[in-house]
């Protein structure tokens, strides 16, 4: 089997030293295995992504000496593909429409018979409150509305376990074979958002699809996705979509331990360059 692993940046900022280590890691990796690095440009948040800042994605890359084939999949080209995908999934009933927002959701789930509200991979997890009494869909899939996975109905509608294989480690060390049972999904995940109003789909929903059809066999990614990893082991089974063996490495974080973010400027490639470093030194900066 051939090792094909991506790098799948959103065009919303500059690439910083965290962007440069994984982007690096997996090419690495691929490199190392005669296999494939892939460029993904993760811009269905249409509203922030900019062209501008693509280009900077390009470029910086470049001149850290990783290529990979052209041209790269957008998806924003793709918005057909997802919505197939929840097409189908809403004629099989695991999908509903929610209005809540998200001060709704908070304030539910905080209500004093409830208790402290629950944090699952997307925050607080959903108390349930736009899910139907019963999963048969009337007529259409809804459009313009966000659309949750019921998790109880995905938990009854796939084989078990759900389970992954990890060659890194997440947050905790956790390495290895990676199991979940359907009571800890529906408890610790909940009903997850797959298409908000305003984007038509959303990353889990997109990043399977994504995967698949770029016939990924490893992802490469930092251990801040350890979490969401399960919710995209279930939409796999959903969805008849093989699982990757997946790679989560180590963040790059400030002389705080804060893990970085676009908004680091600071550390952006771009200001290195700026300022005479080398690819060289880059690498040297995070480390192996």
């Amino acid at each position: 089997m051939t090792f094909i692993t991506r790098f799948a940046p959103s065009p919303t900022g500059p690439l910083h030293l965290g962007h440069a280590y994984s982007a690096m890691l997996g090419h690495d990796m691929a490199t190392r295995r005669g296999g494939l690095f892939l460029l993904r440009i993760e811009d269905i948040d249409l509203s922030r992504a900019r062209p501008d800042w693509e280009a900077g994605i390009f470029d910086d890359l470049s001149w850290l000496g990783l290529s990979w084939p052209r041209p790269v999949m957008r998806q924003s080209d793709r918005f057909a593909v997802y919505d197939a995908a929840l097409d189908a999934l809403w004629a099989r009933g695991l999908v509903y429409p929610c209005t809540c927002s998200r001060r709704d959701i908070e304030a539910a789930a905080s209500a004093p018979q409830e208790g402290a509200p629950l944090l699952g991979p997307d925050g607080v997890i959903y108390p349930g409150t736009c899910r139907p009494a019963t999963p048969v869909p009337s007529g259409p899939r809804p459009r313009n509305v966000a659309l949750r996975l019921n998790m109880v109905r995905a938990v009854q509608d796939t084989a078990l376990p759900f389970a992954f294989a990890e060659t890194g480690h997440g947050p905790e060390g956790e390495t290895g074979t990676i199991t979940a049972d359907g009571q800890s999904l529906i408890d610790g995940v909940g009903d997850i958002v797959l298409a908000r109003r305003d984007m038509g789909t959303s990353y889990h929903l997109s990043v399977v699809l994504d995967d698949a059809d770029q016939g990924i066999t490893h992802v490469v990614r930092g251990q801040d996705l350890f979490g969401a990893t399960m919710i995209h082991v279930v939409l796999q089974r959903l969805l008849g979509i093989d699982t990757p063996v997946y790679h989560h490495h180590r963040l790059i974080r400030d002389e705080t331990g804060k893990r970085l973010a676009k908004r680091d400027d600071a550390r952006a490639i771009r200001t290195y360059r700026a300022e005479g470093a080398s690819p060289a030194d880059i690498r040297r900066m995070v480390g192996p």
